[in-house]
């Protein structure tokens, strides 16, 4: 079934090589840098920047889809040494980087995309008062990434770890967890306000209390009045009800 398949696999990298309208060709023969007939980046490129203003140069290699990047891509210097790699979706930062310097990992970040078909994006977090519970937090699509999930910081040097920082939809997780709690505090102090202030019903009540109102309601005048007589002869006392 594998070498079915195999024929299959190279027409149709071949189909995708005739939408190019421009294209280039590595030292092993590789179709690189191609550009379709609609103008649009496709397939694997390499990204020459050359030195600018100070700026020193790099050359970025990765996958194109519909122009936009998506995958992994790798950013070496003009050394050939790696300082960066990146996850991408629909063209936007996706998932974990993480960046280089000669002497080692400096830092690794986390960002989530939206969609770009979706107006919003949600995500279920726990409460930080209650884990088990969970709150649903709604983010505009915006076209961009945001922070989300662990941020290390480290010491290249010796690999060891100097911070970290989490982060929900774009927020610190220590910022938005201090502000749900307060946020709960508040709610639970007006609350007890109220309740002391006597405008909050007051619900320890049980339905026998209001079983016990119900019976002890007031007799209509007619049957009050044959009451009274009948007592005052100790003769059985009509209720109004019916039945045993």
């Amino acid at each position: 079934m594998r070498f079915l398949l195999l024929p299959l696999f190279i027409f149709s990298v071949n189909i995708s090589f005739a939408q190019c309208k421009t294209y280039q060709l590595s030292s092993k023969g590789d179709t690189l840098n191609c550009v379709d007939y609609k103008g649009m980046k496709q397939g694997k490129w390499i990204v020459n920047t050359p030195r600018l203003r100070g700026e020193p140069g790099s050359e970025s290699e990765g996958i194109f889809i519909n122009d936009k990047k998506e995958g992994i891509w790798r950013t070496f210097n003009l050394m050939g040494d790696l300082i960066a790699q990146e996850n991408y979706r629909w063209g936007n930062l996706h998932g974990k980087q993480s960046y280089f310097t000669l002497a080692g990992l400096e830092r690794e970040e986390s960002w989530r995309t939206v969609n770009p078909n979706k107006a919003f994006d949600t995500l279920d977090v726990p409460d930080p008062a209650n884990p088990l519970q969970f709150e649903r937090i709604v983010v505009k699509n915006e076209g961009g990434s945001i922070k989300h999930g662990l941020w290390r910081s480290y010491n290249p040097n010796t690999g060891a770890l100097v911070e970290v920082e989490e982060y929900i939809m774009g927020q610190l997780k220590s910022e938005r967890e201090n502000a749900l709690l307060q946020n709960g505090n508040a709610y639970k102090d007006a609350q007890s306000v109220n309740a002391s202030a006597g405008n909050i019903p007051n619900k320890s009540k049980s339905p026998a209390d209001s079983s016990a109102k119900s019976k002890t309601k007031a007799l209509p005048k007619e049957v009050a009045d044959f009451n009274k007589k009948q007592a005052k002869k100790n003769k059985p006392v009509v209720t109004g009800r019916t039945g045993q």
